[in-house]
């Protein structure tokens, strides 16, 4: 029995090239059937809008056009990715307060049409913009999720496949904490088909030359920097994210919970609370249904620990309350 449905209306708020690549994956791989566009700039949302369209008598029956908030009534998922962009050089934490304000600005709006939807938040600094979505909404906690590391986590398993050339889907390793320089990797919980990632390479017979050691720097440099050389070479980041967030919609209109690394409030998992990061959480159709309490050892601990005290220092220089005039 399928465990996913396409009948569902997502809404997106930003249609810069994340929101428009959103809205063009869930387009072509069918994952919604009805999709509203919504930026401050009209004529970009029916330009973005008008051009998945036109592409539509090749996929299956889709409805996506430019709206207003009130278009988004009965809304299945909202997807919030608008804001300020990540320029070449600028950390993640940089744009928190522009972007705070933007999106304290939209949350009455959004909410007060879309009050039963589950919320996505894509913009970045995403933790950080996950907490305001807290902070700033009567929305129920379980229905405010951040793409957090889940990219992170895509990126750490493509590395790991393409340095032992396996399968992507036989890699299982995770990266937690922040969105951003102060995540890490549990290489703890990290294994390739059952077998601890770091044994890897002694576990294989008839494969001699793909069997490297692991170096457990070069990787997590890898996975943090990624991002940024994507930036330096074309100018922003969108193909990669816009996939991981119609896997999260999908995973949103499941029967039956799916893992992932989502960023969500804590509330004293891993003795850290009131502040959104990711750990391994359940989602399925009701948003967030729990997180899994992974069985981290005491330094990766620290490390989760550290994270949160760096996303806490941010929180605490931003003005929640600030009159906002964009």
């Amino acid at each position: 029995m399928a465990i996913f449905t396409i009948m569902i209306k997502v809404t997106i708020i930003g249609t810069g090239s994340v929101g428009s690549t959103i809205a063009y994956t869930l387009a072509v791989t069918e994952a919604a059937a009805e999709i509203v566009m919504i930026d401050i700039n009209q004529e970009k949302a029916l330009g973005e809008a008008m051009d998945i369209r036109q592409g539509l008598p090749f996929c299956a029956p889709c409805s996506i056009y430019a709206g207003t908030y009130r278009d988004t009534a009965d809304s299945d998922v909202v997807i919030f990715t608008c804001g300020v962009a990540r320029k070449r050089g600028q950390s993640r934490l940089d744009l928190a307060q522009t972007n705070v304000d933007i999106a304290r600005s939209i949350i009455p709006e959004i909410t007060r049409y879309a009050p039963n939807a589950n919320y996505i938040i894509v913009s970045n600094p995403v933790d950080i913009l996950t907490y305001t979505f807290h902070k700033c909404s009567d929305l129920p906690p379980n229905r405010i999720l951040g793409s957090g590391t889940i990219l992170d986590t895509a990126r750490l398993r493509t590395r790991l496949s393409e340095y032992y050339s396996i399968n992507q889907q036989n890699v299982h390793a995770y990266v937690m904490g922040e969105h951003g320089d102060s995540s890490f990797i549990p290489w703890s919980v990290a294994n390739i088909s059952n077998i601890p990632v770091d044994d890897y390479s002694t576990s294989v017979s008839g494969m001699e030359h793909y069997r490297p050691v692991l170096n457990h720097t070069d990787i997590e440099t890898y996975v943090k920097k990624s991002g940024a050389n994507v930036i330096e070479r074309k100018g922003a980041t969108y193909y990669a994210v816009s996939v991981a967030t119609c896997y999260i919609v999908r995973c949103l209109l499941g029967t039956i919970n799916t893992t992932m690394t989502v960023s969500s409030m804590m509330n004293g998992e891993y003795g850290v609370e009131d502040v959104c990061l990711s750990v391994l959480c359940a989602v399925n159709r009701d948003g967030i249904n729990g997180k899994l309490h992974v069985p981290l050892t005491d330094p990766e601990i620290v490390k989760l620990r550290h994270s949160a005290d760096c996303l806490k220092q941010v929180i605490q220089s931003i003005d929640f309350k600030k009159n906002i005039s964009l």
